[in-house]
Order: C-alpha cells, then structure tokens, then sequence
C-alpha cells in the first residue's frame, strides 16, 4: 500500500473508533470519514458514510454533491444528473452542481438536458473555456455546428493552448464546408499528430477542390498509418487515393495503381465502383479498366467462396468416415468381449 494512503487511513481509524466509544457520531463526522473513503476511491464505503450524513440539514448538500460524483465515477450518469439537480432545485445559482448536471447529463447522452445546463452556465460563468468547450463539444453532437463554432469563438485564448478546441473549431468548419477549416486543421497537424485528423485535412483540401494537395495529404496519412489500421482503413484511403486521380487527372496511371493496390489491402464494395465507373468524369479507358477489376474482382471471391466451401465439405465428409470407423471399432470390440 503507498504511504500516500496512510493519512487518510489513520484519520478513518481514529474517527471510526471515536464514533464507537462515544457510542453516536454527528453528520459532519459522517461527512468526513465519507469524504476520506472518497479519496481512497473505495466508492462503496464512501457511499454508505455520505448517505448518513445527507440527512441533516448541515452536511446535506455536500453529501448529496459527492454521492452525485459517487455515480459518476460508477457510471451511473442519470442517478448523478438527478442528485445535482436536487441541489439546483433548492440553489439555482450553484455553479459547480450546474457544471456537474451539465456534464453529466452530456455523458448520458441527453443532449437537450445538457444543453439547458450548459447555457445557464456560460451566463453565469462566462469566462470558462472549459465549460465552452464541452458545450460546443454537445453543439456538434447536435449537428449544430454554427452554434458550436460561435461558442467556441468566444475563447480565443483557449483556441490557442487547447489543442482539442482547436481541432473542434476545424471540424464544426469542416462540416459547414468553410474554408476556414483548412487553415485550422493544418494549425493542429503543425503540432500534434493523429491519421484520423490528417486524412480528415485530406477530405477538406478535396472538398475545397484542392486536389493535388489532397493528394500529397492522403498520402502523407497512409504513410503514417498502421497495417492494423480500422479508421481509417488502409484500403478505403488507396481507394480515395485512385479515385482522386481517376477524376482530376485521368491519363495518370497510378489511379489504376493504387486501385490495384486497395482491393489487394481488402477493399471489396464493388458498388462503390460501379459508381466510380459511372462518373462522366472517369475517362473511357479508366471506366474500361474499373469495370474489368470488378469482373476480376468478383470471380476471385467467387472462387474463393466455392473453394472455401469444398474445402468444409470434404473436412465434414472426413468426420463423418471417422466416426463412422470409430463406431464400427467400438462394435467389434463390444463382440470380441467374453460374455458372463
């Protein structure tokens, strides 16, 4: 046990066994021995001490505050929502049980709700980035992603040493397809590095019709990406990558490279390139070469599933000859016994 924990171990000790030989305790000694469980983390002792002492008046609200973080840290979002409501209803200018419901609620996933929480907070605590950028954080979630972005820019301080303000102010621009968007995502890449966020800068220098500098981004992000990567895939971004260049810049052969080189990697939607040969702007000898990787495609899996299949079959007709052998051994072994 660290020697950190010791402290708090002997105040529990002492106060435990003071409360014995006087025989009662009062709410605030409740309160206390509760809060130093609290601090050990042992949620369920600290919970039982709280709960006696929320009954007087004295130590009411704190006790039902920390039982209310009790059922946070146990995940218990709506029972903690619920507790620092209580308080609220009895102390509506309670900032911290308001930024406690707020975040709450926001865990629960009750947008709404956490929304209500949240504006009566940035009112009363106006100058909180933090709590700004949870409630944009709710904004986008809502898919309002003007409000989310006015939010934010009210915290320009906080755009500046928050990387994920920053990387939110990029995305609620992204989806609104400002070109804001690009400036902020190369500011984040600048110093921090993630292959979901680069081939996110990707998607909006090719939103934005930058399709060269796209380009050099995807394949930026596919260098940096794992073999075990599932988002993105590595097949999904050779794909982009060839459909980028099947569309801007038809007469170089590297889009039917790195075609080739996504379906080898397991890039298998073959509507999706059905659709990509149907583009007007996919030139004739490239919808050519499209629809014969299709075809190619196809029979391969189809061989592949057919070949699987006899495979099971043959290992399943194995089985049924050996237990068939099995049973006839164990027959022969049954007449071969001498009878009583």
């Amino acid at each position: 046990m660290k020697l950190f924990f010791l402290p708090l171990i002997m105040f529990i000790l002492f106060f435990v066994s003071g409360c014995l030989s006087r025989g009662v305790a009062s709410a605030e000694e409740y309160y206390s021995i509760g809060m130093a469980y609290f601090e050990l983390g042992k949620w369920e002792e600290a919970e039982k001490w709280l709960s006696r002492a929320r009954f007087v008046d004295k130590t009411k609200n704190a006790s039902e505050y920390n039982l209310g973080r009790i059922d946070f840290e146990l995940g218990r979002y709506e029972d903690a929502a619920k507790k620092f409501e209580a308080i609220l209803k009895k102390d509506p200018q309670n900032a911290m049980a308001l930024k406690a419901a707020a975040f709450a609620r926001l865990k629960n996933e009750e947008f709404d709700k956490a929304e209500t929480h949240y504006k009566k907070l940035l009112v009363m605590v106006p100058e909180s980035a933090d709590d700004g950028y949870n409630y944009a954080l709710l904004l986008y979630a809502s898919k309002k992603y003007p409000e989310a972005e006015e939010v934010l820019s009210r915290y320009e301080f906080a755009l500046k040493d928050s990387a994920d303000s920053l990387l939110l102010l990029a995305r609620t621009q992204w989806k609104q397809n400002k070109v804001e968007a690009m400036d902020n995502y190369d500011k984040w890449l600048a110093n921090n590095s993630d292959p979901k966020v680069s081939y996110e800068y990707g998607q909006v220098l090719e939103g934005a019709g930058f399709f060269a500098r796209a380009i050099e981004q995807y394949r930026e992000t596919l260098n940096s990406l794992p073999q075990n990567s599932t988002d993105p895939k590595r097949s999904d971004l050779r794909f982009t990558i060839a459909k980028l260049f099947f569309v801007a810049d038809g007469e170089n052969p590297e889009g039917l490279t790195e075609l080739r080189a996504a379906i080898t990697d397991g890039y298998s939607d073959m509507d999706v390139l059905r659709e990509l040969a149907a583009d007007e702007r996919v030139s004739e000898a490239n919808r050519n070469e499209i629809l014969a990787l299709i075809t190619e495609t196809e029979q391969a899996a189809a061989k592949a599933e057919k070949e699987a299949a006899e495979a099971e079959a043959a290992e399943a007709a194995g089985e049924e000859v050996q237990s068939e052998a099995e049973s006839e051994e164990d027959l022969e072994g049954s007449a071969d016994s001498p009878q009583e």
